[in-house]
């Protein structure tokens, strides 16, 4: 069994998608990626196309 908690971001994604049934180390993978600046939560599809017309006006 691998630790997840040694991988690094991207091994652990490799493992999460060799491995979907271990939940603990989803659930680890989550918490990277919610600790990473710049992060934005969208719940809706609007919601998430608005915010990627906002990234590409700002890209110019």
């Amino acid at each position: 069994m691998t630790d997840y908690l040694t991988l690094n971001e991207k091994e652990l994604r490799q493992y999460i998608k060799s491995h979907p049934t271990d939940e603990e180390a989803f659930q680890h993978y989550l918490t990277i990626m919610r600790a990473k600046p710049g992060r934005v939560v969208v719940s809706t599809e609007e919601q998430a196309l608005i915010e990627t017309r906002k990234r590409l006006a700002n890209s110019d």
